[in-house]
């Protein structure tokens, strides 16, 4: 049995999110009606997990969980506006610690009836990851530094052969992504070859701020993807919420292209038709990364870069939030270096380097 605390300073929230968690057999509900009162409850009712709502009297959620990762460590799901203040509250939230966050859609009725299967989903995960691995690795820890100019110290500059300039680096994560993306791309130096595409899994609003914060922390450039985006060396394109993103070429260069076409997996944007299409365009010239993720998204794209001969990265069991998507592609067999976070980054820098 999973334990939760759902944290909501609303009554009518409150009812309506235990009802959503009551309704299945494996889980026992408490509540909370601020981050004070779920403080003193964490203590009592030692919770598997907990739902926190950003803006509660009293306490706030953000309050409260820079206090519980410290005291009491414990996965934490945000309950998050569609809005852009409250796109900068679910980053900050991930600063801080908690493992995911599901976005509320316009009313107090429909936030719950429209995302039930989705808080369910995002809390059975929540409640395997290891705490550690959020605790030991803050996503933007320090206040962001200027702009860097020369390339990060932690790499040499790297002799990157001309053919290199053709190759593309795909990264595809879900749960604990912005941690794991900011460890990669804040290392990538400033003069790397070729672009870079990603697939975060998101909803609108919150990709934005997700590349912004990563752009003002890195030497390469970082930008929520728009269609018909081009792809350069030195540019990381992070697809926006709510499309599918695929790269192409029109009129002799390499683009992405934004689609509204049918979640794949539940997932829009998904990995998979943006691994695929990066294998289709690039071949062997395509370095596939796989990162922290729940579920399978990702693994048949890493299989179709490897067909292609492309190189094939999966992210490590021991700092994986959730080893899902890494593990099936791991399974697959088609991943030619599984590595722990940390090391990811060079390793890409070295792959385009051969």
């Amino acid at each position: 049995m999973i334990k939760v605390l759902i944290v909501e300073d609303s009554a009518f929230m409150r009812k309506l999110l235990s009802d959503v968690f009551s309704a299945e057999s494996d889980f026992i509900v408490d509540t909370a009606r601020n981050g004070k009162d779920a403080l003193d409850k964490i203590k009592r009712f030692k919770p598997d997990l907990i739902t926190m709502d950003v803006e509660m009297p009293v306490m706030d959620g953000l309050t409260a969980l820079e206090i519980i990762m410290r005291e009491n460590p414990t996965p934490v799901v945000m309950v998050s506006s569609l809005t852009r203040d409250g796109a900068e509250a679910t980053m900050k939230a991930l600063d801080l610690g908690a493992v995911d966050f599901v976005a509320k859609t316009a009313g107090p009725i429909s936030s719950v009836a429209g995302i039930g299967t989705e808080i369910i989903n995002k809390c059975r995960a929540a409640a395997q990851v290891n705490v550690q691995n959020l605790r030991r690795r803050p996503f933007s820890a320090v206040p962001a530094p200027p702009r860097p100019v020369a390339s990060p110290a932690s790499f040499k500059t790297p002799e990157y052969p001309a053919v290199s300039e053709e190759r593309i680096v795909a990264i595809g994560t879900s749960t604990g992504g912005p941690r794991a993306l900011q460890e990669i791309i804040t290392k990538l130096p400033g003069n790397l070859p070729c672009g870079v595409v990603v697939v975060q899994h998101m909803p609108p609003g919150f990709t934005k701020s997700l590349s912004e914060r990563l752009n003002s922390l890195s030497s390469v450039t970082v930008k929520e993807a728009e269609h018909n985006d081009v792809i350069k060396p030195g540019l990381v394109l992070i697809a926006p919420g709510d499309y599918h993103m695929t790269v192409e070429i029109e009129g002799g260069r390499k683009v992405v292209k934004l689609a509204q076409n049918p979640p794949i997996g539940g997932h829009r944007p998904a990995v998979d038709p943006m691994l695929e299409s990066v294998a289709k365009l690039y071949g062997a010239k395509a370095v596939g990364v796989i990162l922290t993720g729940m579920g399978h998204d990702g693994a048949k794209g890493m299989q179709t870069i490897r067909q292609q001969k492309g190189y094939t990265i999966a992210e490590d069991q021991s700092t994986s939030v959730v080893f899902g998507m890494p593990k099936a592609a791991i399974e697959l067999g088609v991943i030619d270096k599984v590595l722990p976070l940390p090391a990811i980054a060079s390793e890409i820098v070295r792959s385009l380097a051969k």
